[in-house]
Formats: structure tokens, sequence, C-alpha cells
């Protein structure tokens, strides 16, 4: 298994990462377990039983949206989901995955993973605890692991509280150009819609289903031109011929 998960140019690193999600229903989360999952297809061999772990709150496992975002219907077969509709049973589910998965668990996610912790049916003396528990348990798992799982959250207070247990941050910011995902210590988005100055190259934006790619993108591909060489150079060694 891979040491970390790629999908358009992003890299989830082993443990837990926070996605933080402009709504409970965004759908940028199915669209980076689409692209994990359809580049985990192409990269295990027929005898790897590779699997992935969704445990779902607030109905946020929308199946259609899920097959819209893979090339073929078969590269959701190693996706399991279960859904939680209280914090009893997400905590549940938080722990049968701790059983379930193993060497060959690809990603692991976690959508709204602290909403149901808010809910008036748990006792505000459990619910800080019993929410304390999953996060750590999630933590823990991927860095035992050595595999991504990423939770979101809509909510910023509760995006800092799950905040102390991620090792990595990520924004969902909108742009002119589209979605963006902002790692934690880049500049945000200004209000009136210019993009900020990122530390790490952004690899591209989403618009709805569509993908628009950006030059680091290409260039992780297939390379830069060397300063002080032509074009034509470089086409000549190759660097910027593409593959259909």
């Amino acid at each position: 298994m891979d040491t970390h998960t790629s999908a358009f140019g992003l890299e989830f690193e082993p443990g837990l990462t926070l996605l933080e999600v402009p709504s409970a229903r965004s759908t940028i989360l199915h669209r980076l377990v689409g692209a994990r999952l359809t580049e985990a297809a192409t990269e295990r061999n027929a005898e790897t039983n590779a699997t992935a772990y969704w445990i779902d709150a607030r109905n946020t496992a929308a199946t259609q949206v899920l097959y819209d975002c893979v090339p073929s219907d078969r590269t959701l077969e190693s996706l399991r989901i279960a859904r939680a509709f209280t914090a009893y049973q997400h905590h549940s589910l938080v722990r049968r995955v701790t059983r379930r998965a193993g060497p060959e668990t690809e990603l692991i996610v976690a959508p709204n993973v602290a909403s149901l912790y808010h809910d008036a049916d748990l006792p505000d003396w459990e619910r800080d605890d019993l929410l304390a528990a999953a996060l750590e348990t999630l933590a823990e798992l991927g860095r035992v692991l050595d595999c991504p799982v990423v939770a979101t959250s809509a909510d910023d207070d509760r995006a800092a509280t799950i905040s102390a247990y991620a090792a990595t941050t990520l924004e969902c910011v909108r742009t002119r150009e589209g979605i963006r995902l902002v790692r934690s210590g880049e500049e945000p988005t200004d209000d009136d819609g210019e993009m900020g100055t990122a530390i790490d190259d952004t690899a591209g934006y989403w618009h709805g289903t569509h993908w628009q790619t950006t030059i680091p993108y290409w260039v992780d591909l297939y390379g830069a031109v060397a300063e002080g060489q032509s074009v034509v150079e470089a086409h000549d060694r190759g660097i910027l011929e593409v593959t259909p």
C-alpha cells in the first residue's frame, strides 16, 4: 500500500486529516474518494483485497454522486459504507472499523465526524469524552495502519476540536476559478474572490463535475523546461510530449 493518498495532485499523509467543507452535504469528499479509489484500482494487482471504509453521518454518502465520480461502477466495490444516526451509533462504527481495517485498507473517511455528538439526545457530560474517544481512535488507526483517515466538518467550532487530533487541516475555498483546497498555513482567498498566496502550488480547481488543471499539475506529471531552454528543445527531449 502507498504511504500516502494522492488525488489530482493532492496528497493525504497517513493519520487524520481534517477537511473543512462549505456545507454538511458538500460533494468534495466524494470526488476525492472517487479519485483515490480509481487510482488504487489501477495500481493494485488482482490478488490484493484492498478496502476503504466510509463512516457516514448526516446522510452524506450519496451513492449516485459517488458513482458519478468514478469511471466504472466496479471501482466502488472496495468501498464499505455504514451510516450512523446517533452519536452512540457513530462511536460504535468507529470501533467496528478498528476491528475490520487492516494492512489492505486504502482509505477511511468520516464526513461530519463531530456533528452527531452535539445532538440533544446525548448528555452534555458525555459528549466531549465520547467525541474525543472517536477522534483519538481514528487518528491512531491512521497512524498504526499507515493509512489516510479523512474527516470533514462544516462548523468552525467543531473543526477547532477536530484539528487538535488531526495531523493536517485542509480548507475548501470558493474562488472565481472554482473550488480550491488550501492547506493550513496558506493565505485564504480574499472576499472579492482573488486567490491568496499559497505555500504549496495548487494542482487545479473544481467547477462542478469538471477539473481545471494548472501549470504545477502538468509540471508534476511531465517536468519543467530548464531555464534558458527553448520550447523546441524541450519538445525534442520529450518533456512536452503528452501521451494520450
